[in-house]
C-alpha cells in the first residue's frame, strides 16, 4: 500500500544548560566559559541546509527550539536563526515557533527580541514551587523566579505558553504535589505539562536513586490532580499535557499523531515520510557539540529505514498518548500498512478491555489509558 506525506514540523536542539540536573537523559552540557553561538547557529543552518530533500514541498507547521536551555542564546542569535530557517523553508502562515526557557535565565528585554525573532510560545521548565524540590532536582532558580517568569509570560505578545511541572519528586508527599499544582493554576498559563518523575539510565539519579513516592501515593496525586485541572477548566489531551481550549502543542501533537519531522542540531532525530521509495527514514545526528562543530565530520551519525514490521508499533506507541480516536484510515496512509495489520496487533488488547474498536477508529478504554505501558508491551510481542 502506498505511504502518504504527513505534516512536517522542525526541531532545533541547543545543548548547553547553566547546569546539568540530576534526572535530565537529554543531550545537553553544561556551559564551560562560552558558548560558541555564532559557530553553532552556522553549523544549524548547514545543517538544515543538506536536510532540504526530506521537505518534499511541504510547509513546516511547527518549530520547536529545544534543549538544552535554549534561552542562553541571545536574542540576536535567535533572529539569526529564524531569519535562516525562514530563507530555507516555508513557514505555514500560523507556524507554532516554540522555545524552552528556564526561570533562571527567563530575561524580560532578551525574551521580548526573542519574540521580534518569530518566537510566538514559550515553554517554561517551573518544575516544582517548593525551594527544598528545587534544590534536590538541581534547578539553578527559586519559587519566586518560577512565578515572576510565568507572569512576565502572560504579559508578552504571545500565542500561548506552557509550564512544566514534576510530581513524584524525592521526598514529596501528596500534599506538597498538589501544592505545586495549585501553584501553578493560579498563575493561570493556557498550557500546563504534568508529568511524574522517573529515573532515567545514564543521570545522576540513577547511579544514586533518591526515595521516591510510593504507587499509592504517585496514584493519589494524580487522581486527584487531574480532578483539579479538569475542574480549572483544563483539557487532557495527552497523558501528561493539559491546556485551555485551543492551546494544544501543535509541535508535539504532530509527534504524537505520527507527522513527520526535521531535526538539527546535537543528537537532533528526523523521521522522514519517502512515499517515491515507501520507507520511512530516521536519522540522528552528531551527538556531542565538539564533534558536531568539527567541520571535517558528516552531520550524519547514523540513518536507517523503518522496518514495515515496526512502523505499526511505532504508530501506536505515539498515538495511544493522545486521548482522541485513533483513525484507521490515518494508520494505513502513515505506514503504508493494511487496516487489518493494525486490527491485529491490537488483538490481545481490545480482548483485555485496553482498546475499543469501531468501524473507522480505534480508542484507549479508560483502563487502557491506566495501563498504557502493558498496552505498548502487548503491542510490541504482536508486532
Amino acid at each position: 500500500m502506498s505511504l502518504t506525506l504527513p505534516p512536517l514540523s522542525l526541531y532545533i536542539h541547543i545543548p548547553w544548560c547553566v547546569e546539568k540536573c540530576p534526572y535530565c537523559d537529554f543531550n545537553s552540557h553544561k556551559i564551560q566559559g562560552s558558548i560558541p553561538e555564532q559557530a553553532y547557529i552556522s553549523r544549524l543552518l548547514d545543517d538544515l541546509s543538506a536536510d532540504l530533500g526530506g521537505v518534499q514541498g511541504r510547509a513546516i507547521q511547527s518549530i520547536f527550539i529545544g534543549g538544552g536551555t535554549p534561552s542562553v542564546i541571545t536574542a540576536e542569535g535567535i533572529q539569526r536563526l529564524l531569519d535562516g530557517v525562514r530563507k530555507r523553508l516555508t513557514l505555514a502562515s500560523d507556524c507554532e515557533i516554540t522555545l524552552e526557557a528556564n526561570p533562571g535565565t527567563f530575561e524580560v528585554e532578551r525574551f521580548a527580541g526573542f519574540i521580534n525573532a518569530g518566537v510566538n510560545r514559550l515553554s517554561i521548565g517551573i518544575q516544582s514551587l517548593n525551594a527544598e524540590h528545587l534544590r534536590t532536582l538541581g534547578r539553578i532558580h527559586d519559587p519566586l523566579q518560577a512565578r515572576t517568569a510565568a507572569e512576565h509570560a502572560s504579559q508578552l505578545p504571545l500565542k500561548s505558553f506552557n509550564l512544566d511541572l514534576m510530581h513524584g519528586l524525592p521526598g514529596q508527599s501528596a500534599h506538597d504535589a498538589l501544592s505545586d499544582l495549585e501553584g501553578v493554576i493560579a498563575l493561570n498559563p493556557p498550557h500546563i505539562s504534568w508529568y511524574q518523575l522517573t529515573i532515567e539510565p545514564n543521570t545522576m539519579f540513577a547511579s544514586r536513586p533518591p526515595q521516591l513516592p510510593d504507587d499509592d501515593t504517585l496514584w493519589a496525586i494524580y487522581q486527584r490532580g487531574h480532578e483539579r485541572l479538569l475542574k480549572a477548566g483544563y483539557q487532557q489531551y495527552e497523558v501528561s499535557a493539559y491546556c485551555k481550549p485551543g492551546h494544544q502543542s501543535l509541535h508535539n501533537t504532530n509527534y504524537w499523531e505520527f507527522g513527520d519531522y526535521l531535526g538539527i542540531g546535537c543528537g537532533a532525530h528526523s523521521k522522514i515520510t519517502l512515499p517515491e521509495q515507501h520507507k520511512i527514514r530516521r536519522c540522528e545526528k552528531v551527538k556531542h557539540p565538539q564533534g558536531y562543530l568539527d567541520l571535517t565530520r558528516a552531520l550524519r551519525y547514523r540513518e536507517w529505514d523503518v522496518d514495515p514490521e515496526e512502523r505499526s508499533f511505532e504508530f501506536f506507541m505515539n498515538q495511544f498518548r493522545l486521548f482522541q480516536p485513533v483513525s484507521k484510515q490515518q494508520f494505513t496512509d502513515f505506514t503504508g500498512l493494511p487496516i487489518e495489520h493494525g486490527d491485529r496487533a491490537l488483538d490481545e488488547a481490545k480482548r483485555k478491555g485496553w482498546v475499543e474498536s469501531d468501524g473507522d477508529h480505534w480508542q484507549l478504554s479508560q483502563l487502557g489509558h491506566r495501563f498504557l505501558n502493558d498496552v505498548l508491551t502487548t503491542l510490541l510481542s504482536e508486532t
